[in-house]
């Protein structure tokens, strides 16, 4: 795997502490970053900066967008993701309880699609 940031080492360890009790969980290298996988589908892809990757249902994207630091996903410089990519900016990440959320969010998506 690629090597990782300083930042993104850390953020990847408070991401794996919060999943740790979930079945199949496994990293890959993904999007330009480190991707969490839970029962073969990203949950999260922590960048090289300290942002976060999220997948989210799609019905939620719009309201999510709405939380701080949070924004549409892009593959490079314009190119949308599309609904259910959000991109979650390094300082709204500082706080547990604002990874916490995502991270149960993005979960919470996981188990829709995977049926866990």
């Amino acid at each position: 795997m690629a090597t990782m940031t300083p930042t993104q080492h850390t953020l990847v360890q408070r991401v794996r502490a919060l999943v740790v009790d979930e079945p199949g969980v496994r990293e890959v290298s993904m999007f330009g970053g480190r991707a969490v996988m839970v029962n073969d589908k990203m949950i999260v892809s922590v960048g090289k900066d300290g942002s976060l990757l999220v997948r989210v249902d799609a019905h939620d994207h719009e309201s999510l967008l709405t939380q701080p630091g949070a924004k549409q996903a892009k593959m490079g410089a314009e190119r949308s993701m599309g609904s259910g990519w959000i991109t979650v900016t390094p300082d709204a990440l500082a706080g547990d309880d604002k990874l916490t959320f995502w991270v149960e969010t993005a979960m919470t998506y996981n188990r829709s699609i995977t049926g866990t």
